[in-house]
């Protein structure tokens, strides 16, 4: 039975959700932007810790995990229908306990960590009280994990690493990293990789510049390159075994793709709203924009664009939800990943053209939105990559012919179809 309802009892926690980000969230990106990564002031916790206390009186915390990790269990798709609306606004994610990177560490430090490792960082991570980083992606290989050459060596119950990490997400401001590096160099990488969480005040661990994005200015950016000179972390700091790393990464990799897209929606949602408003809004020539056939046309092809997407999105989320293995899933994460950017570039590169000089300026978000679509373009891997991902596992599900000529080559199947109803064909001749 196809149903394209959300039961009613959770579609009262989105439509509360859906307010209380408009009028009590979205205030805070205005006044403290670009700062729901930095560790909360006396003045910040002040508002945020009672937004977060509403949050969890309706059961919305952390629900991109089950109950035993303090989440909800509601599941990917409840899940997606929620960060929809936490995506329009920077601040909201951290207010609903489920923003990126740290879902995606959570989720590996859950599936994978030791019981003390889940004391030490998953617990407060979950309780929003610090932030982590995901240091994977090198300057001279990125995001190739067969190109890295961050080395961990052993030595005693002591593990020395030593590397350079480049685009590590909000380190400056992360309590902990998770750290992928090579500890065995003579077999495959695929086997030979491992995965460190060490506090970011480790002697050794050097953020050498925090690179920001455009138009960031120089110094105040959030993707941090690391130096990892002779770090020494025990063996307690190795998460899921050592050579585990891919195994891992694919868990937290797959997690944080779809969760994106998610959010995205949102973004392009919000990009949608203002362009309609717009065209309702300005007189130009003669009439409303709203009565040109080329914002029509943007109008349209956003509204189609945007709803091909978000059914996408919640087809994988479902999907996920009824096999539980990202990686049975890798298809339709790859296929989202590779739709993805250009979804929310063209809707807002639409709404910015709508809105004149106006769209290009800094008082109004578009050219931040395409900067992202880029971004989004890059994070967790190139879209290039997952395209090849896609066709790859599509093309499985085909096989070649041996004939030389097509399966559906009409001739051939016309002289079939022809042969199957002979007798009638007969029939209608002799009639004639």
């Amino acid at each position: 039975m196809w149903s394209f309802e959300t039961d009613p009892e959770y579609q009262e926690l989105l439509d509360w959700a859906d307010e209380f980000v408009r009028a009590e969230i979205e205030p805070l990106d205005l006044v403290w932007p670009h700062q729901q990564f930095t560790p909360l002031t006396a003045a910040r916790r002040a508002v945020v810790d009672p937004l977060k206390e509403q949050v969890g009186q309706r059961g919305l915390w952390a629900t991109h995990l089950g109950p035993d990790l303090g989440g909800q269990g509601y599941g990917q798709l409840k899940l997606a229908l929620l960060n929809e609306i936490l995506g329009r606004s920077p601040w909201a994610p951290i207010v609903f306990g489920c923003q990126a990177p740290d879902t995606g560490n959570a989720e590996i430090i859950a599936h994978f960590g030791t019981p003390e490792q889940k004391e030490r960082y998953l617990r407060p991570l979950l309780e929003g009280e610090l932030f982590s980083s995901y240091s994977m992606t090198e300057p001279q290989g990125g995001a190739d994990p067969t190109q890295f050459t961050t080395r961990a060596v052993r030595d005693g119950d002591h593990w020395v690493i030593n590397g350079w990490k480049y685009f590590s997400s909000n380190a400056a401001t992360a309590s902990f990293l998770i750290v992928m590096v090579v500890t065995n160099p003579d077999v495959s990488p695929y086997q030979g990789m491992s995965m460190f969480l060490l506090p970011t005040d480790t002697p050794g661990v050097r953020i050498v510049r925090n690179v920001g994005l455009y138009g960031e200015p120089d110094g105040e950016g959030s993707h941090a390159l690391i130096h990892y000179d002779d770090v020494r972390v025990p063996d307690t700091a190795l998460l899921g075994g050592e050579g585990q790393a891919f195994a891992i990464a694919q868990t937290r990799l797959g997690g944080g793709r779809i969760h994106h897209a998610m959010r995205t929606i949102g973004l392009a949602q919000r990009a949608l709203d203002m362009m309609c408003e717009r065209a309702l809004s300005r007189h130009t020539a003669g009439s409303l924009l709203a009565d040109k056939q080329t914002v029509q046309a943007y109008v349209a092809d956003s509204y189609a664009q945007l709803l091909q997407f978000r059914l996408m999105v919640l087809y994988t989320a479902w999907r996920i939800d009824r096999v539980n293995d990202y990686k049975v899933v890798r298809k339709d994460i790859a296929a989202v990943k590779v739709v993805m950017p250009t979804v929310l570039h063209d809707i807002a590169w639409r709404a910015m053209q709508v809105h004149g000089a106006l769209g290009v300026t800094n008082e109004m978000p578009f050219l931040g939105m395409v900067t992202g679509a880029a971004v989004m373009g890059l994070a967790d891997g190139p879209t290039e990559v997952h395209r090849t991902t896609v066709a790859k596992q599509v093309l499985r599900d085909y096989s070649a012919t041996d004939d030389v000529w097509p399966s559906e080559w009409l001739p051939r199947k016309r002289d079939e179809a022809r042969h199957r109803f002979a007798e009638y064909l007969d029939l209608e001749v002799g009639n004639q």
